[in-house]
């Protein structure tokens, strides 16, 4: 019943596929045509598109067309992949933004419970809140990376909206939200009160500059995600071909790639989505190497969390002044884990989740006697 809310993708780009070579990505996806639905049941990765717009912050009343993306990538030729990818089409605009939202929850509620991964192309990010509500009968606590300048409070009075849709996130009950993950944003766009409250609930925030220097900073925080949501705003426009929207400064088409495939290889990560995308040809080209990078990770995870045995993995123990700290090595990939001993309490569905990946830059920064800073936020949300 859930998939009744997705129309069939446009036969003008099944004709344009079918006359593509059999070598092309295309030719490798399950298509939900007028004829015919995929097997869910044989899918690992399925696309979708939600032209939904109604939440930009610049709203024009104009219809979002994919088209332009599912061209430039089912052109593409897939890498040694394994997992199986179906397009499951679109999903159209309700009477109301509410009915959007409501379509959206539950196809990826249904997907996810069936352990195939939504790749979700919209529409304003604000479809990251209905996103995020699919996993509400879950029983899980749920970790949400954002890639954006900005951090998207807004005010409550404003409503739901591209701008304040993590407001609502975070404020909503059932809250289910147990980290929210900034990677990228630009000072100038975030007031200081929006700054100090990230502190205040120990969320993470990354500065485009600390990122850009230092792309593996942003590993760890995609390797403990569940949902990762791009605004493609953040990239800079001389990249995306977005003028619309002039971006001067931002990732560039490698770095936003490199997250993405960062984001695919997390062994966690259970929805993808790309929002804010500007319906213009340009930009498709970027959209669609962000998802072509994204399911290059997905079918290079190492299916190493959570572990079943720690027999493959070295055991570190730092003892500090007030603490013992434990990490854990992996021999088969080289990442590290830090370990956090939660308690019953507010968020109790996370006891069995005790482990936190890190870096070894932290590691060796607890040698020396240093609390890594996750490590602190993360006690800390525990105890509140």
């Amino acid at each position: 019943m859930e998939f009744d809310f997705l129309s069939p993708v446009d036969h003008k780009i099944i004709q344009y596929i079918n006359e593509l070579s059999s070598q092309h990505l295309g030719s490798k996806v399950a298509f939900h045509t007028d004829k015919d639905f995929p097997d869910i049941n044989k899918l690992k990765i399925a696309i979708i598109g939600v032209l939904e717009n109604r939440g930009a912050v610049n709203y024009l009343d104009e219809e979002i067309n994919l088209d332009a993306i599912r061209k430039e990538l089912y052109n593409l030729f897939p890498g040694n992949w394994q997992s199986s990818i179906g397009d499951l089409g679109d999903i159209l605009p309700g009477n109301t933004i509410e009915d959007t939202f409501f379509a959206l929850q539950k196809v990826a509620s249904k997907l996810i419970k069936k352990g195939i991964i939504p790749i979700i192309i919209g529409g304003s990010q604000d479809l990251t809140y209905p996103l995020y509500r699919a996993y509400d009968n879950l029983e899980q606590m749920v970790n949400l990376v954002s890639i954006d300048s900005k951090f998207d409070f807004g005010k409550q009075e404003d409503g739901i909206s591209a701008k304040s849709y993590l407001s609502k996130i975070i404020l909503e009950e059932p809250n289910n939200l147990f980290n929210f993950s900034n990677i990228g944003y630009q000072t100038y766009f975030n007031s200081q009160e929006e700054i100090d409250l990230i502190e205040k609930l120990y969320f993470d925030a990354y500065r485009l500059g600390d990122i850009c220097n230092n792309i593996e900073l942003a590993e760890p925080t995609f390797r403990d995600a569940d949902i990762v949501s791009i605004d493609l705003n953040a990239v800079t426009s001389s990249y995306s071909g977005n003028l619309i929207a002039f971006t001067p400064n931002g990732f560039d088409g490698k770095e936003i790639c490199s997250l993405s495939r960062y984001s695919g290889i997390s062994d966690k990560v259970s929805s993808f989505g790309i929002f804010n995308h500007n319906a213009r040809k340009e930009e498709s080209v970027l959209v669609a190497q962000i998802i072509w990078y994204f399911i290059e990770g997905v079918n290079y995870r190492s299916n190493e969390y959570p572990f079943s045995t720690k027999e493959n993995y070295l055991k570190y123990i730092v003892p500090l002044e007030t603490e013992e700290l434990i990490f854990y090595k992996s021999n088969k990939t080289g990442r590290w884990w830090i370990e956090i001993n939660f308690f019953a309490g507010q968020h109790n569905k996370l006891k069995k989740n005790t482990l936190l990946p890190c870096s070894h830059e932290e590691y060796l920064a607890a040698c020396n006697n240093e609390i890594p800073e996750r490590w602190w936020k993360a006690q800390r949300k525990n105890s509140i």
